[in-house]
């Protein structure tokens, strides 16, 4: 009795092809789907005159930031809070605060409000924020000067909603 040896088959350059593709493909969706769930991405009209402005707005958020004035937000009833203080932690002086909602994904959603001044440092507005994550880009004026110029990313969920 001989011995058959088969050698490389149809069937073996199949089965190689077939796992070379599935593994292609297989990396593909995984990719595709870690980008989607882990980067948000920014939405910007031109991504060329953003990347030139970068410059002067760090300059100016690091000039803001070496006054001392820090501001935070909460959420408590569907009532959305924007305090402000100053180093020693008293209230900042601001007339005016303006509030950019905009969501991490698309432009569907976004709104831009003014707060009311509910005393000195602090603001608040009683419009509804839908649920899950935002940026608000909050700009503080007193008189024409901006005292207060922040982008703080939240998801509502953090704040009991």
């Amino acid at each position: 009795m001989t011995a058959r040896t088969h050698g490389f088959t149809g069937r073996h350059m199949l089965f190689v092809t077939s796992a070379f593709f599935a593994v292609v493909i297989g990396v593909n969706v995984t990719m595709a789907w870690l980008a989607s769930s882990s980067w948000s991405g920014l939405v910007v009209e031109n991504t060329y005159v953003a990347s030139q402005e970068f410059n002067k707005k760090a300059a100016a958020i690091k000039a803001l930031a070496a006054t001392g004035i820090s501001g935070s937000i909460s959420m408590s009833h569907g009532v959305f809070h924007y305090n402000l203080r100053n180093r020693d932690g008293s209230p900042a002086a601001a007339d005016i605060v303006v509030a950019n909602f905009k969501r991490p994904v698309g432009d569907h959603e976004d709104f831009n409000i003014s707060l009311e001044k509910a005393g000195e440092g602090s603001f608040t507005t009683s419009r509804h924020v839908p649920s899950g994550d935002w940026i608000v880009e909050l700009i503080s004026r007193r008189g024409d000067a901006v005292v207060m110029h922040e982008a703080v990313r939240f998801d509502t969920a953090g704040f009991g909603q």
